[in-house]
């Protein structure tokens, strides 16, 4: 799949697959950011990227981000849409410090991985009532 890229920094490497096997491309960060204590900054991620027709790009914290520094994506996951594209539209990674200390993140850190993923747009089909195929409401798998 070929996928249209801008560096915002050109001294700062494309993003790279680390290994043969992996699904996700760790973003770089452009500039060194202070995260407070309890708090929510945004990280420049160099790039903006030109999601492909039936794409999306998910936007993941690496999986050692949360244990090295302390740091989540207040809403589980970023979504990148394929219209997200413009020249002033750089990825931004939006972290939660959830400890007593500010985190450092330092310029070309990789704390966060995109993945294409194919999605599909619906079609809705309203209906007055839906089939009888309940599995028991909310959390009714935890009851077996």
């Amino acid at each position: 799949m070929n996928v249209k890229i801008k560096r915002i920094d050109e001294s700062i490497p494309l993003p790279l697959y680390e290994t043969r096997g992996s699904v996700g491309f760790d973003f770089l960060c452009r500039e060194s950011v202070e995260v407070p204590p309890q708090d929510i900054s945004l990280i420049p991620a160099n790039v903006i990227i030109e999601t492909p027709p039936d794409y999306m790009l998910l936007v993941t914290l690496r999986s050692s981000t949360p244990r090295k520094r302390g740091l989540l994506i207040p809403h589980g996951i970023g979504v990148i849409d394929q219209d997200y594209c413009g020249n002033g539209d750089e990825i931004q990674i939006q972290v939660y410090n959830f400890t007593s200390q500010s985190v450092l993140i330092e310029r070309g850190d990789r704390i966060a991985q995109g993945i294409f993923v194919r999605v599909g747009c619906a079609s809705w089909q309203e209906v007055q009532r839906m089939d009888e195929k309940t599995r028991g409401g909310f959390g009714s798998t935890d009851s077996k």
